[in-house]
């Protein structure tokens, strides 16, 4: 009988089946590496794309925050302008009614009547003069108390008095401060 010795065939047979294991094992880790590397690239990309899109929001957040750093400065300089304007408004309309008080005074005052004093205080106005007779004093008071600017006019003493040889009268008056609408005010 011949015997033939197989075990070389299946030795080879044997190294050729671990070959293709290891080439399909190789194969598969190559496989599995190119699909990481490109799951890696495609992932580093999205990165760079979103840290190129929060430096530009940075950026954006940057001007934005200087421009609103101007406007709110400039809303503190318009408050300081409007509360100069009110401060301006306030002086202007507290200069304005004596002022007015006095040159309706002039306006009203006869000329056979002159004054003596005039005070003003908290809207509570006392003139003191001398007129030529009771007519002009009461002339004198009906043209304040029609001014615009005087009201409850009221006569708190006359006396007559003797200056120069002449026969005159002193009186005393006391009235209140009115301001007159805007249109009266503007003439």
């Amino acid at each position: 009988m011949i015997r033939i010795n197989l075990l070389p065939v299946r030795a080879a047979q044997k190294k050729e089946r671990i070959r293709a294991q290891i080439s399909v094992l190789i194969l598969s880790v190559v496989a599995a590496l190119v699909v990481c590397a490109g799951l890696y690239a495609s992932v580093s990309m999205k990165i760079d794309r979103q840290k190129e899109h929060i430096a530009r929001s940075n950026d954006e957040i940057r001007q934005l925050q200087r421009v609103i750093g101007e406007v709110g400065r400039y809303k503190q300089l318009g408050e300081e302008l409007q509360a100069k304007l009110n401060v301006l408004e306030t002086l202007k309309a507290g200069q304005s009614g004596p002022v007015h008080l006095l040159d309706q005074l002039s306006l009203v005052l006869p000329q056979r009547v002159w004054v003596t004093s005039f005070r003003e205080s908290g809207g509570a106005i006392s003139i003191n003069g001398i007129g030529l007779n009771e007519n002009e004093v009461a002339s004198f008071m009906q043209r304040l108390e029609a001014s615009p600017y005087y009201r409850a006019v009221e006569l708190q003493v006359t006396e007559q008095i003797t200056q120069d040889g002449l026969k005159l009268q002193r009186f005393s008056l006391a009235a209140r401060a009115d301001t007159p609408p805007k249109t009266a005010s503007a003439n």
